[in-house]
């Protein structure tokens, strides 16, 4: 199991854990993260599983896609490290991975 750390826009911290494969955002709705609502299902079609990549896990998480980036312009508050949780999946690597949860999803 994968550890990943989900921290509301007021501080709460969420520690949960995720298998591998999994997407960030199947391991947040699996554990009823409160912000990530994943009104797409996974699709990347939305920006409702918005979320900010703690700055030392931004090299191991990878770069959005096009795709993901067009998606993102939807997002509220979109900053450098802003990424849509259903597009990383979780691998051995991202044990511990911190991530920020806006204050609004759009």
């Amino acid at each position: 199991m994968i550890k990943v750390t989900f921290i509301e826009h007021n501080g709460t911290a969420h520690t949960v854990e995720g298998e591998p494969g999994q997407t960030l955002m199947e391991t947040a709705v699996k554990h009823t993260v409160p912000g990530i609502v994943a009104e797409c299902g996974g699709a990347c079609s939305c920006a409702t599983c918005h979320v900010y990549v703690d700055e030392t896990w931004k090299d191991k998480t990878g770069a959005p896609s096009e795709m993901e980036e067009d998606m993102l312009d939807f997002a509220f508050d979109v900053r450098a490290s802003s990424r849509l949780s259903c597009q990383i999946r979780l691998k051995p690597e991202l044990d511990g991975l911190v991530v920020r949860i806006p204050e609004f999803q759009n």
